[in-house]
C-alpha cells in the first residue's frame, strides 16, 4: 500500500467503533472474498432447488435440500436482512448484497454509457417494489423455488445488464432501480449506527491539503461531503476516515427523523405508507384473511350461477399465476384477479388511510419543517416491526411444520408490535415538542397520529389473534 493511499488515516486517535469503519476501508480484499462466497451461496439457494422434485410429506428441513434452502432463504435470510438494516444501516447493501456486488464488478467491463434522464427518476424503487411484491404473490414466490428463481434471477440479470450498460464501477442498479432499495432507505433512518460526516473538518482538510488525498469510490453515488442521512449510504466503509471527517458513529435512532435540517423526501414517505405499510401488509395477510375468502366464495358462486366459467379456469402458465398440479396448488384467473385487487386496492387503501393522520397533524401544527412527509416518516419504527412480523410468518410456518415449540411466539409478536407502536409515537411527540404551534394544536396533532398507529396495531392483532 502506497503512502498516497494512506492519506485517509486519521491524525487523531480513533475510537473503537470508528476503528471498525476504518477496518472495512483498509481490508477490502477479504471483504470482496466474503462477497464472492455470498454470491455462491445465494446462487445455490436460488438455482438448485428449482430443479429438485417436490418434497414428500415426510420430508424435513434437515433432510431435504429444497425445504432447507427455502427455510434458509425466506425464513432466516430475509428477516435477518431487515433486522440488520434497522440496527446497522444498509450494511447488507454495501458489504453482503450479491446483486449489488455483481453489478458493480461487471460494470468494470461495461460500456459506461451516460445515465439517461428517465433512469434517474426517484420513483423507480417504489414502483419496482410494488411490482415485485405483487408478482411474487401471484406466482407464490415464497413457496416454490421455480418462482423464486424467476423473480430473483430476473432481478439479478437486470442488475448485471444495468451494470454493463451504465456502471463505470458504480452501483447504478442499487441507486436507482433496486426493488428493495426504497424499503432499505426508509428502515435505515432509525439505525443507531451510521457514517457521520463532519462538514467543518472536511472543509478544513480540503483547505489545508489542497486536494492531496485519495478520492472515494462511492459505489451508490452518494455525495459524501453533504451526506446527512443513512438512507442512501450503503455502509460499506469505503469513505471511513476520508479527509479526517467521516467516521462510523453511534446516534439516537430518533436523530434523523427529528432533525429538521434533514429533508423528509416524498418518495421515502410514499414508500413507507403505500409500500411497506400498505401493499406489503396486504401481501403478508391475504392468505389468512377471511375477507378475501368471503369475497372469493361469493364471486365464484355468482359466476357458477350465471354460467360464466372462464374466470374459474386454472389452466394458466406457472410464470403468470401459481400452477403446480403435483402440489394440488392451482390458481384460477379469479384467484389472480382477486390477489391483484386485494394487494393493489387494499394496499393503496390502507396507505391512504394511514396518511390521514400525518396530513391532519401537519395542518394542525402549521410548521413548515413538520410537513406530512416528516410525520409519515415518524411511522418508521412501526414499519420496521410490521415487515419483520410479516417475514417471520414464513419462519413460523416452517417451524410449525417441524413441530418446534412456539409457546413464546405470542409474547414475541406483542413485544415487537408494541415496540414499533411506542417507537413511532415517541417520534411523533418528539416532533411535536419542537413545534411552534400552541399546546391544543400539538395535542390534537398527536391524537391524529394515534390513528395510523392504532390502525396497524389492529390489523396485526386480527392476523395473529383473531383470524
Amino acid at each position: 500500500m502506497t503512502e498516497h493511499v494512506l492519506q485517509f488515516q486519521r491524525t487523531k486517535p480513533a475510537g473503537r467503533l470508528e476503528k471498525a469503519g476504518l477496518f472495512l476501508r483498509r481490508h477490502r480484499t477479504p471483504i470482496i472474498a466474503i462477497q464472492w462466497l455470498i454470491v455462491l451461496i445465494y446462487t445455490a439457494l436460488v438455482v438448485i432447488p428449482a430443479f429438485l422434485p417436490l418434497p414428500p410429506e415426510s420430508a424435513h428441513i434437515w433432510d431435504n435440500l429444497r425445504l432447507f434452502a427455502q427455510f434458509c432463504f425466506w425464513g432466516i435470510w430475509w428477516p435477518g436482512v431487515m433486522i440488520a438494516t434497522v440496527t446497522l444501516g444498509r450494511v447488507w447493501c454495501g458489504v453482503f448484497c450479491p446483486e449489488g456486488f455483481i453489478s458493480e464488478r461487471v460494470s468494470r467491463y461495461g460500456r459506461g454509457k451516460p445515465l439517461p434522464g428517465w433512469l434517474k427518476w426517484s420513483g423507480w424503487p417504489f414502483v419496482a417494489f410494488i411490482c415485485t411484491t405483487v408478482y411474487g404473490q401471484l406466482v407464490s414466490v415464497y413457496e416454490y423455488p421455480q418462482a423464486a428463481l424467476l423473480v430473483l434471477g430476473g432481478s439479478t440479470v437486470a442488475a448485471i445488464g444495468v451494470g454493463l450498460l451504465y456502471g463505470r464501477e458504480k452501483r447504478i442498479w442499487c441507486r436507482y432501480l433496486c426493488p428493495a432499495s426504497g424499503v432499505f432507505a426508509v428502515l435505515a433512518k432509525i439505525a443507531p449506527l451510521h457514517y457521520k460526516v463532519d462538514r467543518a473538518a472536511w472543509d478544513h482538510h480540503k483547505d489545508k491539503h489542497k486536494g492531496d488525498f485519495e478520492p472515494v469510490n462511492c459505489a451508490p453515488l452518494v455525495d459524501v461531503r453533504r451526506m446527512t442521512s443513512a438512507s442512501e449510504c450503503h455502509a460499506c466503509g469505503r469513505c471511513a476516515g476520508q479527509r479526517d471527517a467521516v467516521a462510523l458513529s453511534w446516534r439516537s435512532p430518533a436523530a434523523e427523523v427529528l432533525d429538521a435540517g434533514n429533508p423528509a423526501r416524498t418518495p421515502d414517505a410514499l414508500t413507507l405508507a403505500y409500500g411497506v405499510l400498505g401493499v406489503a401488509t396486504a401481501a403478508f395477510q391475504w392468505t389468512v384473511s377471511p375477507w378475501f375468502q368471503h369475497i372469493k366464495m361469493a364471486l365464484a358462486e355468482w359466476l357458477v350461477e350465471h354460467e360464466h366459467f372462464a374466470l374459474l379456469d386454472n389452466d394458466v402458465p406457472w410464470w403468470l399465476l401459481t400452477h403446480y398440479p403435483e402440489a394440488s396448488d392451482l390458481f384460477t384467473w379469479l384467484d389472480g384477479a382477486l390477489v391483484l385487487a386485494y394487494l393493489l386496492g387494499g394496499g393503496f387503501l390502507l396507505g391512504s388511510l394511514l396518511l390521514i393522520g400525518p396530513a391532519i397533524a401537519s395542518r394542525l401544527t402549521m410548521d413548515k419543517p413538520l410537513n406530512w412527509q416528516r410525520f409519515t416518516l415518524a411511522l418508521t419504527p412501526l414499519a420496521a416491526a410490521s415487515v419483520i412480523l410479516g417475514l417471520s410468518m414464513l419462519t413460523v410456518s416452517h417451524l410449525k411444520a417441524e413441530h418446534v415449540w412456539l409457546g413464546w411466539l405470542p409474547a414475541f409478536r406483542i413485544a415487537l408490535l408494541g415496540t414499533g407502536c411506542l417507537g413511532s409515537l415517541a417520534l411523533v411527540f418528539g416532533l411535536l415538542r419542537h413545534s411552534a404551534g400552541g399546546l391544543p394544536r400539538r395535542l390534537l396533532a398527536g391524537v391524529a397520529m394515534v390513528w395510523p398507529v392504532g390502525l396497524m396495531a389492529t390489523l396485526w392483532t386480527l392476523v395473529f389473534f383473531v383470524w
